[in-house]
């Protein structure tokens, strides 16, 4: 597939509604992942960001939301993976009893972490907190040079980056097979109306790897190659040079039916720090709910009181989810095919 296809876009016809695309309706599979929102409080305000978490953010989840979270990772055995997410989930509320709730039940911990977080005053104990509890770790790495890391997440997040890994890896850390540590590519979001996908998730790994090792002597587990969809500062980002809507019919031009079997809003929840419950956390950030069969939106309380995570029939669908299928497509674990 061509990743800098032309688009003809003198006329700006509408773009095609994302379920009227697929034809059919887009169905929930059994639930087996959870992904927690912890809140929008993080040291770093960087420019993709699609939450537009930052330093000034404050909201957070409540002890309230948290005890009910912890009581439905203990009920529902079928959730094997608990993920958690922010702005920097560290910071948040409820980081550390939830974790702890999940590994106690022997579930699956994912933590994104913008590893900066661990030079930050009250959170040098994270490094070694995460290797004890044999946290899977994805990191923000958007680009393997400094420059363009420090243009889009912030002056000096490079040569932070790059310490936390060495101290990730002096710890274990991708080396031994209880201690994951992935990371996360982002493209630089466009200027202009030449746009591209991401690049091939494995040639980018490899690329990676030998840049690291060869540089840091660092290592790594897997690359996870994420489109930036048009949400938060993203949207913002387009708005402003009036590019938008290229960029949805960009999107929509290189769709590829092949990824929707594996779209990873069928098959987990996301949970906002309020205890709402959305598709995936794309809808979570631009305020389309998760529903049952009667149009209830869905929360927590309502999950616990139905004795069941299986009550959506149906994905919420929107034009940002041409992201998720475009190309070889793109999830919270990279790309969907190969």
């Amino acid at each position: 597939m061509n990743i800098h296809s032309p688009i003809q876009t003198s006329l700006k016809p509408s773009v095609t509604p994302f379920a009227t695309k697929l034809g059919q309706p887009l169905t929930k599979k059994q639930i087996s992942i959870l992904q927690i929102n912890l809140g929008k409080r993080c040291n770093l305000a960087c420019t993709h960001c699609h939450v537009e978490a930052g330093p000034k953010r404050t909201e957070e989840m409540s002890e309230e939301v948290c005890d009910r979270l912890i009581e439905l990772i203990h009920k529902f055995p079928q959730i094997k993976t608990v993920d958690l997410t922010g702005g920097a989930p560290e910071m948040n509320y409820a980081f550390k009893p939830l974790l702890e709730a999940a590994r106690n039940t022997e579930k699956e911990v994912i933590v994104r972490s913008n590893l900066t977080i661990y030079f930050e005053e009250g959170f040098t104990y994270l490094p070694q907190y995460f290797a004890e509890n044999q946290v899977r770790v994805v990191a923000s790495l958007p680009c393997y040079l400094q420059d363009n890391v420090d243009k889009m997440r912030g002056q000096g997040v490079y040569d932070a980056s790059i310490k936390a890994l060495q101290i990730l890896n002096d710890l274990g850390y991708a080396q031994d097979s209880n201690l994951i540590l992935d990371l996360v590519y982002n493209p630089a979001i466009p200027n202009s109306s030449e746009f591209s996908l991401t690049p091939d998730q494995g040639n980018l790994q490899t690329a990676y790897k030998k840049f690291l090792q060869d540089k840091f002597n660092i290592r790594f587990n897997h690359i996870f190659t994420i489109t930036n969809l048009p949400i938060g500062r993203t949207k913002f980002h387009l708005q402003h040079r009036g590019l938008e809507q290229d960029y949805l019919h960009f999107l929509e031009h290189n769709y590829n039916a092949d990824t929707v079997a594996t779209l990873m809003c069928r098959n987990q929840l996301s949970i906002d720090y309020l205890g709402d419950v959305y598709d995936c956390d794309f809808n979570q950030m631009e305020n389309i709910p998760a529903t049952n069969s009667e149009k209830d939106k869905l929360t927590v309380e309502k999950l616990l009181a139905a004795n069941s995570l299986d009550v959506i029939e149906e994905v919420a669908t929107a034009l940002y989810c041409y992201g998720c299928t475009a190309g070889c497509g793109s999830s919270c674990g990279g790309a969907l095919v190969g």
